[in-house]
């Protein structure tokens, strides 16, 4: 391995010394039990390949307190070793130094081996303070059954959003004639992977340039604008009070809507409920009419670890984060629509499971190899509102227009009214 400082040698150890260890434990905290259990065999793995060292891991899932329990640890300076880091929270994690720099511990041929836009994502003011595991991007979800039998072509890569819009109407239908649609053309929420993608693809950015303050441009603006008016007067999307009682997520593999804009990740959610019901597809989000080829950007953000900056053991805990990340991992570690952040293995007939629904899921791949974008700022959960459908912040006031209770440029003055006075703490 190659170190590019004096300072990395001394953090890190002496470069031409193998990494020793001797009963020594390193903790790993995760916020994905699920990910954990599959895991489990590469932890077991560099365990045997690093003789007395026992990995301790962990997994307590976000909504159960994993952001709480890490910020304890923080503050009292009992950090995991290892521990997975949010392309969301990064850039108050590492401005708040708590994360070890690992700049100077991998070569540029090695980072060549990664995707570009995932692995840029830990950067923080020049210091790479988190590394990707995974990354994943909201695309197009399309029932294939339902196209068909309305006699609408499937979405194409040179789709526009009237084409989108128009697709939309044809794939409405009220059986029953009860004036409620009995499947919906789309499904939309107030939530960041079901908004931005459209947004980033217009060439829209909500943040000012040194992401200090929310002013949102033009062209964010008409992609909302272009969102509510799928709701509220195409009524091709129900409204999110409509769904109360439903998971977003399940809408779609219900049968209930022809199409949906969500995260990759999704993709296994939806083969377990879809079954053997229908054949479904995935698709890029189709570029926005105010956007050019240099403007439109793709969704994407990376799912990451990172190493504490006090550990006791930062050779070992990076050799760890190297196993977890590169080519000692399988395809088939990696679930549903997260894709590899190790070219390699992302690139596989394994991982591209062209046997299984979607057929198409190297569209993925085309996504992470273009212009991508994340969006992220320190306390951007605070001001995106984060959670579910009526939470704080620019969630809950997008569900108050969804739901026609507000107008696009009345949640605009009140979210970035908002979002601003969470910047400026």
């Amino acid at each position: 391995m190659i170190y590019h400082s004096l300072r990395a040698a001394l953090v890190f150890g002496v470069a031409a010394c193998p990494v020793l260890a001797q009963d020594v434990t390193l903790q790993y905290l995760s916020w994905d039990p699920e990910q954990l259990e599959v895991e489990r065999a590469a932890i077991a793995e560099f365990e045997e390949e690093n003789p007395g060292v026992t990995v301790e891991a962990q997994a307590l899932p976000a909504d159960k307190g994993y952001w709480p329990k890490l910020t304890a640890q923080a503050a009292s300076g009992d950090l995991p070793d290892v521990f997975m880091m949010s392309s969301g929270f990064v850039q108050e994690w590492g401005a708040a130094g708590n994360l070890l720099d690992l700049s100077g511990v991998i070569s540029d041929d090695e980072l060549a081996a990664y995707y570009e836009g995932a692995a840029s994502v830990g950067v923080v003011d020049g210091q790479r303070v988190a590394f990707p595991q995974n990354w994943v991007a909201p695309v197009l979800f399309y029932n294939i059954d339902m196209f068909e039998a309305a006699g609408v072509e499937v979405p194409q890569p040179d789709w526009t959003w009237e084409d989108f819009r128009s697709a939309a109407k044809e794939l409405t239908v009220d059986t029953n004639e009860d004036g409620r649609p009995d499947q919906w053309g789309f499904s939309v929420y107030g939530r960041y992977a079901h908004v931005e993608p459209w947004v980033f693809r217009n060439g829209g950015r909500y943040l000012n340039e040194d992401m200090t303050g929310l002013d949102l441009n033009d062209e964010a603006k008409a992609a909302l604008t272009f969102l509510t008016g799928l709701v509220t007067e195409d009524q091709v999307a129900p409204m999110p009070q409509d769904m109360e009682g439903i998971r977003q997520q399940d809408i779609f593999p219900l049968g209930m809507a022809a199409m949906w804009v969500d995260g990759s990740w999704n993709i296994a959610n939806t083969r377990t409920i879809v079954g053997d019901n229908f054949r479904w597809g995935i698709a890029p989000v189709p570029m926005g009419p105010d956007a050019t080829e240099d403007t439109a950007a793709f969704y994407a953000w990376a799912d990451m670890l990172a190493v504490a900056k006090d550990t006791e053991h930062p050779d070992l805990a990076w050799k760890f984060v190297q196993h977890l990340t590169g080519s000692s991992r399988s395809a088939s570690d990696f679930l549903g629509g997260k894709v590899p952040a190790y070219i390699e293995i992302a690139e596989s007939e394994e991982w591209l499971e062209t046997d299984q629904m979607p057929p198409n899921k190297g569209i993925l791949l085309e996504i992470g190899e273009d212009n991508v974008y994340a969006g992220f700022s320190p306390n951007w959960s605070s001001w995106r509102g984060y959670g579910a459908s009526g939470a704080g912040g620019m969630n809950g006031e997008l569900d108050e227009v969804f739901n026609g209770r507000k107008t696009v440029d009345e949640a605009i003055a009140a979210f970035t009214a908002f979002g601003n006075d969470v910047l400026s703490r």
